[in-house]
């Protein structure tokens, strides 16, 4: 399968850049420019290149990058640093903002036929003042004569603008004549292939081994159960772990949910273990840590029980992955999962067979496999659950209070069939007590923060509009029916800068 390259000079378009070559038919993988020489380059072996940056501090790159005989395509900050690695220059000035109505060269590959299009700049503060030796400028604003180039015989090109944003016209046709026209990649990148690829590496890796498969029952633990059971069928035990932080009636109907599906479920009630060993706990990072080391202690006492399991599967997807701790972020958060296996555990191996998809593709391979819609639809929850939504110390009255108010809050966006329209939406409790009364009722509570957003891969996101009257109405049920809770606000931070989650 022909691979497109995606490297990251910073910032935090690169996920969202790979998630728009995909949906091109392309497969794509991000790496951070700093991590990548060009021994790993070559061993990539890419059918082309995607530099890309956003912001100003970006990290340099290697000019024998440009010299491999693939084609490269620069994107912001990509773009400058082709400029300055090939000898052209770049100044820096005010800052553009905004909307820009740009004109472009119709005999260039990536514009042929298009006409002035608008674009939405990046917070730019640099622009290109000379193009090195052997480039033509394809497109430009009023402001500034060069916002893209080409150099069609060493196949490099670049635009000051982001193609794979939502507010670049026709930014998605760009990409896509880079990959068909410039790189002949071919559509390879669909359910069925990836469908077949992933049941084809479980079942050579696995071999006659079994697998303990640690199920939340979330979407993306799901599908990985499901492909799995395709893949190895009566090796495939899946462990779904009761650790008292899920949202009200979850675990019931997890367990309804797999025990209509034909493979081994075992429920494990860890409630009051999880509630002790995460007493005194405040530091989000540290509540991931003990949440992790409690899970992996019962999936070890249920592997013994079972005999012999040698691998540990997880779902986790491609945004963990990155997120988890790759380039400048270095650790965005940490995920509950585990990325190596240390030296205690007794699984010999980890596997992960979602670990290379969006969240839409873990769903849309859901429906591939036939799943019912009710559970690849499923909202996204995290793995150390209502832990990382309830700031400060976890208490059962915290959760009790947290899980009544996220009842409300869903519940009446689902009666309001605005959950439709919204790829996540939960309460988070904060730590803030705020003093005031209800009829005399509530002298005083929490805060509760309401949180949703849309979105098409989790990699970007934005705050959900839910209607005014909606929300009014949701904050009064709330405070009539949950004391202990004083305040409702709305979080309206969108991804980035923030994390979907708050902790």
């Amino acid at each position: 399968m022909q691979k497109m390259l995606v490297l990251d000079l910073g910032g935090s378009y690169g996920q969202m850049l790979a998630r728009r070559v995909r949906e091109c038919h392309v497969f794509s993988d991000v790496h951070p420019a700093d991590k990548m020489d060009m021994d790993k380059i070559r061993a990539f072996a890419p059918a082309g290149i995607l530099l890309v940056g956003g912001g100003q501090e970006r990290a340099a790159i290697d000019p024998q990058i440009l010299s491999l005989g693939v084609p490269v395509l620069g994107i912001g900050s990509g773009c400058l640093a082709m400029v300055e690695a090939l000898g052209g220059s770049v100044a820096r000035g005010q800052k553009l903002c905004g909307r820009t109505l740009t004109n472009l060269s119709e005999d260039a590959v990536l514009f042929a036929g298009m006409p002035p299009i608008t674009i939405g700049w990046m917070d730019q503060e640099e622009y290109i003042t000379a193009l090195p030796e052997g480039f033509v400028a394809t497109a430009s604003t009023k402001e500034h004569p060069i916002v893209a180039f080409s150099d069609p015989g060493r196949q490099l090109y670049g635009t000051m603008f982001h193609p794979e944003a939502g507010h670049t016209e026709g930014g998605l046709r760009m990409l896509e004549r880079f990959l068909k026209e410039i790189c002949g990649a071919a559509d390879e990148w669909t359910m069925d292939n990836i469908l077949r690829m992933a049941v084809d590496q479980a079942r050579e890796r696995i071999g006659d081994r079994k697998v303990l498969m640690a199920l939340s029952g979330g979407v993306d633990s799901s599908v990985a159960a499901a492909l799995l059971s395709r893949a190895v069928g009566s090796q495939l035990t899946c462990l779904f772990v009761d650790h008292g932080m899920l949202r009200k009636g979850e675990g019931d109907e997890v367990e309804g949910i797999f025990t209509r599906i034909d493979t081994h479920f075992i429920r494990v009630n860890a409630v009051e273990r999880f509630q002790q060993a995460l007493e005194g706990v405040t530091d989000p990072e540290q509540k991931r840590r003990v949440i992790a080391d409690e899970f992996v202690k019962v999936f070890q006492e249920e592997a013994r029980k079972l005999g012999g399991v040698d691998f540990l599967a997880q779902g986790n997807i491609y945004p963990d992955i990155l997120e988890a701790g790759q380039g400048y972020a270095d650790v965005i958060k940490s995920h509950q999962e585990m990325r190596d296996l240390p030296d205690h555990i007794e699984f010999k191996e980890l596997i992960e067979p979602l670990r290379y998809l969006f969240k839409d593709e873990v769903r849309a391979l859901g429906r591939t496999m036939g799943l019912p819609e009710f559970l690849v639809a499923r909202q996204p929850f995290p793995g150390p659950g209502l832990a990382i939504r309830i700031m400060g110390t976890i208490t059962p009255e915290k959760l009790e209070l947290l899980r009544d108010a996220d009842h409300i809050f869903t519940s009446e966006l689902e009666k309001a069939h605005v959950n439709q329209h919204i790829a996540q939406y939960f309460a988070v409790l904060t730590d803030t007590q705020l003093y005031g009364s209800l009829d005399g009722r509530h002298p005083g509570g929490y805060t509760l923060a309401l949180r949703s957003v849309t979105t098409d891969d989790f990699a970007t996101a934005k705050w959900a509009r839910i209607p005014y009257e909606l929300l009014d109405k949701i904050s009064g049920q709330i405070m009539r029916e949950v004391p202990g809770i004083s305040r409702v606000v709305y979080d309206i931070t969108n991804k980035p800068p923030a994390t979907i989650e708050w902790e």
